[in-house]
């Protein structure tokens, strides 16, 4: 199975990117710099796992998008700290953080490399966890995409994401399991000079709850700086 893979340098991402090459071959990895003040650490892990995997990596600039992005996205202010508790207050979380469109949006662009590439299919690293907060992290999301797909693609693209179903804690076991490089992931909202994760951003404390739920948060504890 040839196919296209969304990868942003976080946990998801980099374990569709690994589940992929080991189900077929991933012809290209794309990462999107559409203005997050993230991207040069999101860019440095995804382009050193591409490479890892001998994979074509290429950066799509969206330059445009900058202009709707939240403040803690565009870097226009600090990410608020967060811990389990209050990650289940879904609508504060979700406005802090909300891009427009964004995955359709992605998704559209990744389509059209897939099918100029030959390739079946476009993967993504979405998730059960993230579902409940993001509707276009959902598989109601995926199936309306691929329906769409179906009728803008000529060969009939489709979006898989083999931790649709999965929470972040699943996500880390099945890294293990098939020796997905947890030491270059980058899951954090805010920007770093020397790849190592604020640790207070939701998407932190989403990541270090499920490496402590595996007995992994000791072993990457150096990757965060609080």
């Amino acid at each position: 199975m040839r196919s296209v893979v969304l990868l942003s340098g976080g946990l998801d991402s980099v374990v569709n990117l690994k589940k992929a090459h080991d189900e077929g071959e991933v012809v290209l990895a794309l990462t999107f710099d559409y203005g997050q003040a993230s991207f040069p650490s999101e860019q440095h892990a995804a382009r050193e796992c591409a490479r890892r995997y001998g994979i074509e990596h290429r950066v799509i600039d969206l330059p445009w998008f900058s202009d709707l992005l939240p403040p803690v996205i565009g870097g226009r202010e600090e990410a608020h700290s967060h811990d389990q508790a209050s990650l289940k207050r879904h609508r504060e979380l979700l406005k802090e953080v909300w891009v427009p469109n964004r995955n359709c949006v992605l998704l559209a662009v990744g389509a059209a490399h897939a099918e100029a590439a030959g390739a079946g299919c476009l993967v993504a690293g979405f998730n059960l966890e993230e579902a409940e907060v993001f509707p276009d992290n959902s598989a109601e999301f995926v199936e309306a995409m691929n329906r769409v797909l179906g009728i803008s693609t000529l060969s009939g693209v489709r979006v898989i994401a083999y931790t649709q179903g999965m929470t972040k804690s699943e996500t880390v076991r099945l890294a293990g399991e098939i020796g997905a490089p947890l030491d270059l992931v980058y899951s954090c909202y805010m920007p770093s000079s020397g790849q190592l994760m604020c640790g207070s951003c939701q998407s932190c404390v989403r990541l270090k709850a499920a490496l402590e739920a595996n007995g992994l948060l000791e072993r990457y504890s150096e990757r965060f700086r609080a």
